[in-house]
């Protein structure tokens, strides 16, 4: 991963983790999970707005809004995962939290191994690691929609 194009957001999160040891690292995970920020309600009360990342196999759902039609425009990035399956609401808090804020050309270009960076890989089964990996990937690709709708 170069460290170039992961904007300042996840940089410091993924530094957040690679500080710890490999079991404070899944505290971290944790203290993440609590933090996922609630979803607006136009989609709580619409749903079939988000879209289900099929990837992870808890029911995990994302939704990004970009509020112009340029790689300039501002992205937020909206998730819902269950409190049951933490280290899953652990990674979407991470990109709720690391990609709102961002230009659309920043999101674009977060390298598709940034779960990976995390440190986590031998904390958490693979499936989970996929599953984070699957989120990033249909945030971009949700982004990148959005630019070519408009």
């Amino acid at each position: 991963m170069t460290a170039d194009v992961l904007p300042a957001a996840l940089a410091e999160i993924r530094e957040e983790f690679l500080e710890l040891d490999e079991p404070e690292r899944l505290q971290l995970l944790l203290e993440f999970s609590r933090e996922l920020p609630e979803i607006p309600s136009a989609y709580a009360d619409h749903p079939e707005l988000t879209e289900r990342v099929a990837e992870c196999q808890s029911p995990v759902f994302i939704v990004l809004e970009v509020d112009g039609a340029s790689a300039d425009s501002i992205v937020t990035m909206h998730a819902t995962a269950p409190a049951e399956a933490p280290t899953t609401r652990g990674f979407a808090s991470i990109l709720a939290q690391g990609i709102s804020g961002l230009t659309a050309r920043e999101v674009l270009a977060i390298p598709a191994d940034f779960p990976q960076s995390l440190g986590l890989t031998r904390a958490v089964s693979p499936l989970r690691i996929a599953g984070m990996t699957g989120m990033l990937m249909r945030a971009k690709r949700q982004v990148q929609a959005r630019i070519d709708a408009r």
